[in-house]
């Protein structure tokens, strides 16, 4: 199992960004997705979530209203859209996959399989 996260960068605060989450060696229809993110010295802290239908959707307070997680079944990829980006959104970005009937989406330790993340630097 291999998931890509990719779109990370920098951008100045009120930017936007997309990040991007390919999965491949899994199928990506029964695994339920999430973000995670991780700023310096900082544990890693829940972002947003997607059912595996994509019907459901889970957002941190901090970042509802500003960003939006989807999800595209042919191409095997989880979105993070990002919108009005703040220095405290500073973080290395995870995406992660969870297969468990039972979806404690803001638990770090529900998913089973991450990515290798992707840094996100918004300047002030």
């Amino acid at each position: 199992v291999q998931l890509q996260a990719s779109g990370g960068g920098l951008v100045q605060a009120g930017g936007s960004l997309r990040l991007s989450c390919a999965a491949s060696g899994l199928t990506f229809s029964r695994y339920n997705m999430g973000w995670f993110r991780q700023a310096p010295g900082k544990g890693r802290e829940f972002v947003s979530a997607i059912s595996r239908s994509g019907i459901r959707t889970y957002y941190a307070d901090s970042v509802k209203g500003r960003f939006t997680i989807s999800r595209d079944s042919a191409k095997n990829t989880v979105y993070l859209q990002m919108n009005s980006l703040k220095p405290e959104d500073t973080a290395v970005y995870y995406c992660a996959a969870d297969y468990s009937g039972s979806f404690d989406y803001w638990a770090v330790n529900e998913y089973d399989y991450w990515g290798q993340g992707t840094l996100v630097t918004v300047s002030s």
